[in-house]
């Protein structure tokens, strides 16, 4: 009987200290760009084609349209990083009757 206890216990704490690691996660997050990693990025040979085969046109396949608008305002120290979904809250206001 002791034992199971135990055993019960050692696992509650396990699945607590497992779980509080997301929370530690969210405190020591990030946002700064990582700029570190696209420095130290390097090209790859282009594809070969072989014998008797026409390459295809690559050149004009994708054309980057001129962005014409105002940068985005600086993002602040406590904003969500970009690639983390929006916190939802419920619109305040009167709620809809309930359906019949």
């Amino acid at each position: 009987m002791l034992k199971g206890l135990r055993n019960g216990l050692v696992l509650a704490a396990l699945g607590l200290a497992l779980g509080g690691c997301h929370s530690f996660h969210n405190l020591t997050r990030s946002c700064s760009p990582d700029t570190n990693g696209y420095l130290k990025a390097s090209s790859v040979a282009p594809i070969k084609v072989p014998v008797g085969i026409d390459p295809p046109e690559t050149r004009s396949v994708l054309q980057i349209p001129v962005l014409n608008e105002p940068a985005p305002p600086p993002r602040g120290p406590r904003d969500a990083c970009l690639d983390e979904p929006p916190k939802f809250t419920e619109p305040k206001g009167p709620r809809p009757p309930p359906a019949a």
